[in-house]
């Protein structure tokens, strides 16, 4: 599975950004997504994920109710809703499939990864 991200760049707080997934060379239907950010120096820490279905998600406590996670299997695409960024979420965010399909908050449970995007949000 190969995963590429998009949709990052620079937004400013208060505003709206949307980060895209794109996986290719295999349906990731069968797969729990999720995504991960890095801050400079730290390590990844789980932002969201979501089961194969869609019909169950998880937020990290820091980003609930202001981000959103969603996927379409029938265009191979997972999708983060960033409603009221802050300064403080800016980092680089990584898209992952996990294959055990249910989602979880477990960088080690995700097999694939994509390449990152970079978000910076001014104040």
């Amino acid at each position: 599975v190969q995963l590429v991200e998009s949709g990052g760049g620079l937004g400013q707080a208060g505003g709206s950004l949307r980060l895209s997934c794109a996986a290719s060379g295999r349906n990731i239907s069968t797969h729990g997504m999720g995504w991960f950010r890095q801050f400079p120096g730290k390590q990844c820490e789980f932002v969201a994920t979501i089961s194969w279905s869609g019909g169950s998600t998880s937020y990290a406590d820091s980003v609930k109710g202001r981000f959103t996670i969603s996927r379409d299997n029938a265009k191979n695409t997972v999708s983060l809703q960033m409603i009221s960024p802050k300064p403080e979420d800016t980092a680089d965010y990584y898209c992952a499939a996990d294959p055990g399909g249910f989602g979880t908050t477990r960088w080690s449970d995700y097999h694939y990864w994509g390449q990152g995007t970079q978000v910076t949000v001014s104040s």
